[in-house]
Order: C-alpha cells, then structure tokens, then sequence
C-alpha cells in the first residue's frame, strides 16, 4: 500500500504543473489541457484520500470529475474550433478581438 504522503505530493505536482500551463501558455489547447491535468491532480487525491481512510468515496466523486471533465472537453473543444475559425489562430490574446 502506497504512503497518503506520496499521494499528495503527486497530486500537488500535477496541480502545480497545470497551474502554470494556464497561467504561462498562450494556446487555447494547451490551456484545456492544463485542466485536464488538474482535474486529474484532484481526481488522484480523492482516490488516494477514499484508499487511506477506506471507503468509496474517492471513486464516485471520480465518476463526478470525470463526467465534469467529458462536459468541458466537448464544450471547450466546440468553442476552440469556432474560435480558430474566426480568428485563424488560437492565441489567447487575440481573443479579446472577439467584443468587437
């Protein structure tokens, strides 16, 4: 059995490493799938929290996160696509082009 303390120090690295692609990247792509690594860093400390104190509830809030997770790919993806359409790149700052 893996140390609760091991667990949070990985799911604070995948924090951590997503936190500075949203905060660092300027793609649109790479902004999503800095989400998607913190959803994943939460989703690993959830599991690791519900195997330390055992119960299962790290694995509903993971069909949660990941149900969460499945809704923002689809949502983000459709707005990427018409964003590029519009704009024919996905820089973030020229997004702000768009309230015109």
């Amino acid at each position: 059995m893996i140390n609760i303390q091991w667990i949070v120090l990985l799911s604070f690295i995948l924090f951590t490493i997503g936190i500075f692609g949203v905060l660092a990247r300027r793609n649109l792509l790479f902004i999503l799938l800095s989400l998607e690594i913190m959803l994943n860093a939460i989703v690993l400390l959830f599991i690791g929290a519900a195997q330390f104190h055992g119960n299962n509830d790290g694995q509903i809030m993971y069909l949660f996160i990941v149900t969460l997770a499945a809704c923002e790919v689809s949502i983000g993806l459709a707005l990427t696509i018409q964003v590029y359409r519009r704009q024919q790149s996905l820089d973030v700052d020229k997004l702000s082009n768009l309230r015109n």
